[in-house]
């Protein structure tokens, strides 16, 4: 074979080459197109896919409005408990303070033991 022929083999392969591809090009581009009312389907099917994003979208920012309003809620309630308990304990202490006050001037006051002076006890 010599080199005349070699370019002449050469061109005719790589042209059936390229007009197979192209042949496989167009067959595949036929029978993947895309009808008229397929199209319209899509479009409903994308519109509908947007609605659903802004609609998740809305729920999303909705709960996170509503986290922040239960946990400031939940801060407030946690603050205001601590505020009772510690008016309870202050509570608690003074009552101690008054009882055992109470005791000790029923035992300064305390009459002869004949007679009978109420005394406060602890319950």
């Amino acid at each position: 074979m010599n080199r005349l022929e070699f370019i002449a083999i050469t061109a005719i392969v790589l042209f059936v080459a390229f007009a197979l591809g192209w042949f496989a090009h167009w067959l595949i581009h036929r029978f993947s197109r895309v009808k008229g009312s397929e199209m319209s389907e899509l479009d409903k099917l994308a519109q509908q896919l947007h609605e659903a994003e802004d609609q998740r979208d809305q729920a999303v920012a909705y709960y996170q409005q509503r986290e922040n309003d239960l946990t400031g809620t939940l801060h407030q309630t946690e603050a205001e408990l601590s505020a009772a308990m510690e008016a309870l304990r202050d509570t608690r202490q003074e009552a101690e303070e008054l009882r055992a006050y109470i005791e000790k001037v029923n035992q300064s006051d305390a009459p002869a033991p004949a007679e009978s002076a109420p005394v406060f006890t602890r319950r």
